[in-house]
């Protein structure tokens, strides 16, 4: 711990900025240890308590304010990509709203204290448009609230840092040996799950003229289209006649809708690896919809063949969307 002390000393309050700005990066830096160490240079007269702790909570609202500003912006596509390394990433993005539902903007007080909330804490906000005053207000006390908890025991104990560093590195390496054996159990059974499904993905692919036999035919589908974020006012591509448009990344928006079980689903993206088409496929499985196709070559294939198609595609009712 003596050299983390020196080593802040040397570099100052820049380092600090880093080691906050690593942080919100999502980036594995010990930002507890360095404000332990530098609460007790604050005890020998090297910092100032007050600056480290400002200096701190200024940092983390200015990085905050990037997140924030990317869930304004992209929405749950935000908290898709945070929660990714998680074993379901819709489930994690629902999650998240479920809890900013319930208790609010007050959950900014005490994310920085939960590990994964921390993660979304930001975006989430973002994407439910809390306004940008009060998500600054409730993030800069929650902010100053775990920064004065290191930095004081620093101060306070900064005669004891190497018994205060050894307590806190055994129970970082418990929670991180924890995280990691979950991470990885979890790992092998999404593997396990994924490789399962792509086999039975791949079966039951129909081709554009299969489906335009059936839809000519008039069997009765629900033909899902997934090309992107939807709009009532402008779509932003063409689609299958009679397809209806859902926004692929906010899948927890549609949590509601009730889809027959004697009903045919067929899935198509722009993607001609159907790689998004098999991400909702495997969503729909997981709530007991087991008659879903993804259409073999996406929307590409069928419009290479010259089939129909419409300027003005349905788009879901009830969709969540915000201007």
């Amino acid at each position: 711990m003596q050299e983390t002390v020196d080593f802040i000393a040397r570099h100052g309050y820049w380092l600090l900025i880093g080691v906050v700005l690593g942080r919100q990066a999502c980036l594995p830096v010990p930002a507890n240890l360095f404000l332990i160490a530098a609460g007790a240079l604050a005890r020998a007269g090297t910092f100032s308590l007050p600056a480290i702790i400002g200096l701190a909570v200024i940092t983390f609202v200015l990085a905050d304010m990037a997140w924030y500003g990317a869930g304004r912006r992209w929405g749950n596509r935000t908290l898709h990509f945070l929660c990714a390394l998680l074993p379901h990433p819709e489930v994690c993005a629902g999650r998240a709203t479920t809890v900013l539902a319930k208790h609010g903007i007050r959950i900014l007080l005490i994310s920085k204290f939960v590990v994964g909330l921390d993660a979304v804490a930001a975006p989430l906000t973002g994407a439910a448009r809390v306004p940008i005053s009060k998500f600054a207000l409730f993030d800069g006390v929650g902010a100053m609230f775990w920064s004065s908890c290191y930095a004081i025991v620093g101060f306070i104990f900064s005669n004891q840092l190497d018994q205060v560093a050894i307590h806190v590195v055994r129970l970082g390496a418990i929670l991180l040996a924890a995280a990691a054996a979950c991470f990885a159990f979890h790992l092998a059974k999404r593997l396990r799950n994924w490789l399962h499904f792509v086999r039975l993905f791949r079966l039951a692919r129909v081709s554009p003229q299969e489906l335009l036999e059936r839809l000519n035919r008039g069997d009765k589908i629900l033909l899902i289209d997934l090309q992107g974020r939807p709009s009532h006012h402008s779509p932003e591509s063409p689609a299958i006649p009679g397809a209806v448009r859902i926004d692929p990344w906010r899948l927890e928006q549609y949590a509601g809708v009730e889809i027959p079980s004697s009903e045919d689903v067929v899935l198509y993206c722009a993607s001609p690896g159907e790689f998004v088409s098999a991400r909702v496929a495997l969503a729909l499985r997981k709530r007991g919809v087991e008659r879903v196709h993804p259409l073999a070559g996406g929307f590409q294939a069928w419009r290479n063949l010259g089939f129909p198609v419409s300027a003005s595609p349905a788009v879901l009712p009830n969709v969540f969307h915000r201007a």
